[in-house]
């Protein structure tokens, strides 16, 4: 937690890491925010979880994405005005079609390379709502569709910019339709862990790379702060450092382990150590992180053996186990693993 003034209103904000705080079970909203008075802090970026929430597609469709986007012309009325349409083309408001291929890119990324249909495996329609509020720094996801606001200029540009924010906010669905893990402590570490896994996944699936030609880091140009993101996968604590947000506080290994009662035990600093996990799974196997490394990580957010209590040493230990599963006991994929857990200090349960 940080403070500093911000330069537009001379207000003292209090600041969370926009990590992507969101809610926990059955969408009830979390207490993670920060206050101005009695406001929010635009500082704070929460998100909702689609979590037992029934989906409005039928169980067994086709799967073909349905996209809708709309403008909330800068007010926080829902869903706005209809600016585009699934197979229309594109509009002359860059943030329409950054929001439409985003959601596009990720829907396409689920299914081929997981045979997921949308993010309930159901064939949920993806709607979006640009233009929320006035300079809102923040997106989320409501439990129906995806909110995106335009940024202040000073910290954060606009919030379709980044597919693997997209990506990141729409795998907290897939998660709660799935193990639904608990957002507290390590296992919201995790909650947040695999959002980024995935949403980096996304990225690297849309730009062809392979694991050695990523960049690993997540909101990429989503700050103003040339060269800056909100974190590294590959080297965590690295990702930004200003005189706005401060230092990265992201450790890399249990070593540095935060242990806090801000942010829910840490959520969004704590996943460092799994994302560096994943990491070096997708480096050691090589070759595209989303074939094997990745399937290994959405194997276990599906296993049923997984609680949503899970800690660090249990997710860990499904994952071996996983890659056992599928690719075999010592094979090439199972070692990758445990070696990985070993070297952020984890160790598989």
């Amino acid at each position: 937690m940080k403070q500093f003034t911000h330069s537009g209103s001379g207000t003292l904000l209090t600041f969370v890491d926009p990590m992507f705080g969101r809610n926990e079970r059955e969408v009830t909203m979390h207490a993670l925010t920060c206050q101005v008075g009695h406001h929010h802090s635009i500082f704070c970026i929460t998100f909702q979880l689609l979590a037992g929430t029934p989906s409005t597609a039928l169980s067994g469709a086709a799967a073909h994405v349905h996209r809708t986007i709309y403008n909330a012309n800068h007010t926080q009325t829902l869903p706005g005005t209809l600016v585009r349409s699934e197979g229309q083309p594109p509009a002359a408001d860059l943030p329409v079609n950054e929001a439409y291929d985003g959601l596009g890119y990720t829907f396409d990324f689920y299914l081929n390379a997981y045979q997921r249909n949308s993010i309930d495996d159901h064939g949920l329609p993806l709607i979006a709502s640009i233009h929320y509020d006035q300079q809102y720094d923040n997106a989320f996801w409501n439990s129906s569709q995806m909110v995106f606001g335009d940024g202040d200029g000073q910290i954060f540009n606009r919030f379709t910019t980044s597919v693997d924010v997209i990506g990141h906010e729409l795998t907290h669905g897939v998660t709660g339709s799935e193990v639904n893990l608990t957002y507290l402590r390590q296992s919201g570490a995790l909650n947040e862990s695999v959002s980024d896994v995935f949403g980096s996944l996304v990225k690297q699936y849309v730009l062809k790379q392979t694991a050695s030609e990523a960049d690993w880091l997540i909101g990429a140009g989503l700050l103003t702060f040339a060269g800056q993101a909100l974190r590294s996968m590959k080297d965590p604590g690295s990702a930004y450092d200003n005189n706005l947000m401060g230092k990265d506080p992201q450790p890399g290994t249990m070593a540095g382990y935060v242990q806090t009662g801000e942010d829910n035990g840490g959520v969004h600093t704590n996943s460092g150590i799994p994302n560096h996990a994943f990491f070096l799974v997708a480096m050691a196997i090589g070759g595209n992180a989303w074939e094997k490394a990745g399937q290994i990580w959405y194997d276990t957010i599906r296993d049923k053996s997984l609680k949503p209590s899970a800690n660090f040493a249990a997710f860990a230990g499904r994952t071996v186990a996983n890659a056992g599963h599928r690719y075999g006991t010592n094979s090439v994929e199972q070692k990758a693993t445990i070696d990985a857990w070993n070297q952020v200090g984890v160790k598989p349960s």
